[in-house]
């Protein structure tokens, strides 16, 4: 087919290699391979079609380097991510000055990030995600002055950040997430209006935000924990409606918390914990009305000075699943109030303070954490490694793991990073981790308690697994727990979501009414539908009827629009952008 000059094959389950003889389509311009099982080296002959102008083979199986080249290029859009590609980034890359998209993202590449990208001025996409890059950030990124999406997280990257990055007036997103970054975060980056996510965290950045922040009118997401930024948090931060979290955990930031935070309509996260943080939990955040912080789901402020009582209306906040106040110097009675949070379902934390009082009685079926706190403290004194059995008032037994933890704080951040993970896995064969604490010196693990301390077990289950994934997609979905307290008759999710639906369509009853809100009327709705569906058949009663881990990631990127929806085939998303 030697004048041929589109050909689209994306999103069916096409196996093998690609052949050499796809170098005899010569006047080809748009070739389309993504979401497929093709797999080998991708065939040197791909440099005869000189005129290649859009090249999309995402989430395939292709092995090997880039062995084909374009003197000449004419290339628009180059994207190879989620494969197998090893090697160094192609230096013939330079000679495309049409591309607008390069996506590398997650594959196997190394070396360093060549400088003669610089020469790219027409590039709005640079997607470098989850490799093996090392080396410097090339300050000759500046000069693609039309970028908007810059992601280079997950790599090796080390050094700083290039101040001619303030040159991309364009930018929208700038991930550099996990890896060794350190120095000053260029102040004027934050000065970009177009910014929308910042995504830094796990680095070693330091410096101060600037009032500027506040400016930002499309940010939605900053997220910066893991880092040693100092001072104050801007004032205003909280004024620009659009933010959907804000992540500053495990800094030096010090003084309040922003005056202006209750202003964030949209706000679903406020992550402010293992700061140097003091005062009082202000009316910002305590007294908002339900109207402004209605979607707030988490709020972090552990491990700082914070002082005096627990705002009583903090109960307003009453889509909250997890509050963390532990670790202040927080005193006075416990408020009644908080009991009607009947949201709460991943943590209470109000432990490490001078609160006195009894726990609320719609939230006697957490663990009592003042009692637990209490008991702990006749602990601190056992050796590393040591299992406790503590029995606390109540007549409720949990078995107390002490680790040992070293005083330097770079040491344990990931640490609680999977500490956090672990008490997010359900298995049934795995003891449920309850809740954790970290100090400067040492930790506790609480598990329920079990004889003969199996919460150690390994023993997996692909099966459970399986339903585990699908439960997971349920709550994301109807933002719902699993077990939750407003479901009639003691239901939980699968059967509260199948009673609901009753057999028809009609996800709008059962799904998150924001998510509703953001795809109702457009294509993304029958991908939701289809998601829906599959989390019902990945949680089914009988292990038998559930689908194999693979059909699951299969279907879910199925479940993307179909292209004849679209004016050209839709790529697959980036992994900033899920």
């Amino acid at each position: 087919m030697t004048n041929l000059r589109t050909l689209w094959l994306h999103s069916n389950t096409l196996s093998g290699v690609l052949p050499d003889s796809i170098g005899n389509c010569t006047k080809l311009e748009e070739l389309y391979l993504l979401d497929n099982q093709l797999s080998g080296s991708l065939p040197k002959t791909l440099s005869y079609i000189k005129g290649l102008k859009y090249f999309d083979a995402t989430a395939n199986r292709f092995i090997g380097e880039i062995t084909f080249s374009f003197e000449d290029c004419k290339l628009e859009v180059f994207i190879l991510s989620f494969n197998q590609i090893r090697g160094k980034i192609p230096s013939w890359l330079e000679n495309c000055s049409s591309l607008k998209e390069l996506g590398l993202v997650n594959n196997s590449i190394s070396g360093q990030i060549p400088a003669s990208l610089g020469l790219l001025r027409n590039l709005t996409h640079l997607l470098l995600s989850q490799n093996s890059l090392s080396g410097p950030i090339p300050p000759e990124i500046g000069n693609c002055r039309l970028l908007e999406w810059l992601e280079l997280d997950a790599n090796q990257l080390e050094g700083t950040v290039p101040k001619e990055l303030t040159n991309l007036s364009y930018l929208k997103k700038i991930f550099l997430f996990d890896n060794r970054l350190t120095g000053e975060f260029p102040e004027d980056i934050w000065s970009i209006k177009s910014l929308e996510s910042v995504l830094i965290y796990e680095n070693g950045f330091t410096g101060k935000l600037p009032p500027v922040l506040a400016e930002l009118k499309f940010l939605q997401n900053i997220t910066l924990f893991n880092n040693f930024f100092t001072g104050v948090i801007p004032p205003d931060l909280g004024l620009n409606s659009r933010l959907l979290q804000i992540d500053f955990t495990n800094n030096s930031f010090v003084g309040g918390i922003p005056p202006n935070i209750c202003s964030g309509k949209r706000l679903r996260v406020l992550d402010l914990g293992f700061n140097l943080l003091n005062g009082s939990i202000p009316s910002s955040v305590a007294d908002c009305p339900v109207s402004n912080l209605k979607f707030l789901s988490r709020l972090w402020l552990q491990e700082n000075k914070f002082s005096g009582g627990i705002p009583d209306s903090l109960s307003q906040l009453d889509m909250l699943i997890e509050l963390q106040l532990g670790g202040n110097i927080l005193g006075g009675s416990i408020p009644s109030s908080l009991g009607r949070l009947i949201k709460l379902g991943i943590a209470l934390n109000i432990s490490s303070n001078s609160l006195v009082g009894d726990i609320p009685i719609l939230l006697s079926n957490l663990v009592e954490l003042q009692s637990l706190d209490l008991s702990l403290n006749d602990l601190t004194g056992g050796a590393h490694g040591t299992v406790y059995k503590a029995a606390l008032r109540s007549g409720e037994v949990y078995a107390v793991k002490k680790l040992a933890i070293s005083a330097h704080k770079g040491s344990y951040k990931s640490m609680i990073r999977e500490l956090k993970t672990l008490g997010e896995i359900r298995h049934r064969n795995l003891i449920k981790l309850k809740e954790f604490w970290v100090r400067s010196e040492y930790g506790f693990m609480l598990y329920v308690y079990m004889e003969q301390e199996l919460a150690f077990s390994t023993r997996s289950s692909t099966q459970s697994d399986v339903y585990s994934y699908g439960i997971v997609l349920l709550e994301l979905l109807t933002r719902k727990m699993a077990v939750d307290p407003l479901f009639p008759d003691n239901m939980d999710i699968v059967s509260w979501v199948t009673s609901t639906l009753n057999g028809t369509d009609q996800i709008e009853v059962v799904c998150d009414p924001a998510l509703m809100e953001e795809v109702y009327g457009t294509v993304e709705m029958e991908g939701v539908s289809k998601v829906l569906s599959l989390a019902l058949r990945c949680a089914a009663k009988e292990a038998s009827q559930r689908p194999a881990m693979a059909d699951v990631v299969k279907e879910l990127t199925d479940a993307r629009p179909a292209a004849g929806k679209l004016s050209k085939p839709k790529k697959i998303a980036s992994p900033g952008s899920y």
